[in-house]
């Protein structure tokens, strides 16, 4: 079974270019990020004429999160338990889906990017990460056995070797101790990060800004993960950073991660 997580900033952007990523990727699920459109504007053909069921949430041109699936896609979720809100009229915004896929729980995470480390965004950013990590420890707890899996855009770089320059990075959010510990929280309640043993650093990235040639300069930070629970995390074969697609015109400003399981 072939799970991919893939930040797309902006699926109408990338419509055709996530169309022929598709058909060539042989990806059984792909859980996908940044939307930036209303439920109303989503491309479903893209993905049911290839085949694929597919479940989405966006509310308006930020953010958002789908996951489309050739597998089976069941018991659609929006959000987690205890999801913050933000904003000065809060409202909880569209940054977690979950479903399941052939037996495995499988969710699309867009992780709060924090901003400033003294910006309300920051706070808010450590308190998602509070719920999720509770969220998945409770689950994990009742059905310790469970298949599922955490895959998005975690805005956090849990080691210095996923940026390119820590000095870079003095005072910035994504390599902040309290960030970090938020991220390592997860794998604490059970839960295995599965790629970098398969695509392991230093200079292994999955993000570069489109400011100042970052990726022609290999500038780049390792931000996209998939999060597996034991008995899922024990089945993986191999991963990779589709770092091909992020070259060319129309390119997200992320490359996909793939990982197979032997499920």
């Amino acid at each position: 079974m072939r799970i991919a997580s893939w930040n797309v900033n902006s699926i109408r952007a990338r419509h055709d270019r996530i169309g022929a990523w598709l058909d060539r990727s042989d990806v059984d699920v792909l859980a996908i990020q940044e939307l930036k459109c209303k439920d109303a504007q989503f491309p479903e053909d893209l993905f049911t004429s290839r085949g694929y069921e597919v479940s989405f949430h966006g509310l308006n041109q930020w953010n958002g999160v789908a996951i489309a699936s050739r597998v089976g896609l069941e018991d659609p979720e929006i959000g987690f338990a205890g999801i913050p809100p933000f904003g000065e009229e809060p409202v909880v915004e569209a940054r977690a889906l979950s479903a399941t896929c052939a037996g495995v729980r499988v969710y699309s995470l867009y992780v709060p990017n924090g901003r400033e480390l003294d910006h309300p965004h920051y706070a808010y950013k450590l308190e998602w990460y509070r719920a999720l990590t509770a969220d998945i420890s409770a689950q994990l707890g009742s059905a310790p056995d469970g298949k599922l899996v955490l895959c998005g855009d975690f805005n956090v770089a849990p080691l210095d070797e996923d940026v390119w320059d820590m000095e870079e990075f003095d005072g910035a959010t994504h390599v902040s101790d309290a960030e970090r510990r938020a991220f390592n929280g997860l794998l604490e309640a059970g839960l295995t990060e599965v790629t970098r043993q398969f695509t392991p650093g230093p200079g292994v990235y999955t993000f570069w800004d489109y400011q100042k040639l970052r990726f022609p300069k290999k500038q780049g930070m390792r931000i996209d993960f998939e999060l597996a629970s034991p008995s899922l995390a024990e089945t993986a074969t191999g991963a990779e950073i589709d770092r091909e697609e992020r070259k060319g015109k129309g390119a997200s400003d992320h490359a996909p991660v793939i990982v197979d399981y032997d499920v």
